[in-house]
């Protein structure tokens, strides 16, 4: 089991199932933000349940997953730069697989990502599943959707953090199924296309919501 932890195998193999289990659970998250664009009662009652304790209990080991895959990022990209141009993040059988500009620079990718979630934590989180943890009262959601997206400044920032995890995620996807062998020579270019689809429409959806949340709070719609 140690072995897991410290081989260079092993660490890329954190990387890619803790990288998967972070697009599952955005896909979840994106599509419970999605029903906001369509109806704010809807949009209610998907957070009363997230706020239910069956889904809270999950908030820990959705933490584990970022901390780890995070962690595990910045000890390959550091050992990365003392290889001087050796393996690379994730497993790929040519270098042309990672010729790519997001596969060279996914570690500033990351950190933009990592900013961009403290933003988001302190806009959203903070204020409705941390009140409640702590006892007090979680914020109205669309009251906060409201008051983050009114500014278009905000919601330009939060489009440009949507873009930085589109680019990470795409690439991210195929290199993820290439490490766990889920992806052989045939099937690598068509798990590259499936991915930027899939992302796409995963990001495209927090994009919509952020877009249909900043007209509203503008009165435009």
């Amino acid at each position: 089991m140690a072995k897991l932890f410290t081989s260079s195998i092993g660490k890329k193999l954190i990387m890619s199932v803790t990288g998967l289990f972070m697009i599952l659970f955005l896909t979840m998250h994106m599509v419970l933000n999605l029903t906001s664009v369509f109806s704010a009662e809807t949009f209610q009652v998907v957070c009363d349940f997230m706020a239910l304790p069956i889904v809270t209990i999950m908030t820990p080991v959705l933490a584990a997953g970022f901390i780890f895959h995070i962690v595990y990022a910045i000890i390959l990209e550091i050992g990365n730069l003392k290889a001087r141009g050796g393996v690379k993040r994730y497993e790929v059988s040519n270098k042309a697989a990672t010729d790519s500009w997001s596969a060279r620079n996914m570690i500033w990718l990351g950190l933009i990502v990592l900013c961009g979630l403290c933003s988001h934590l302190t806009d959203f989180w903070a204020d409705m599943q941390l009140a409640e943890i702590t006892g007090g009262e979680a914020a109205d959601p669309n009251m906060l959707l409201s008051q983050t997206f009114g500014s278009w400044c905000i919601t330009i920032l939060y489009l440009v953090w949507f873009f930085a995890i589109w680019m990470h995620l795409t690439h991210g996807f195929w290199s993820a199924f290439q490490t766990i062998g889920w992806s052989n020579g045939v099937w690598l270019k068509r798990t590259k296309v499936i991915g930027i689809i899939y992302v796409t429409l995963l990001m495209g959806g927090f994009a919509v919501t952020a877009i249909a949340a900043c007209l509203k709070a503008n009165g435009i719609i």
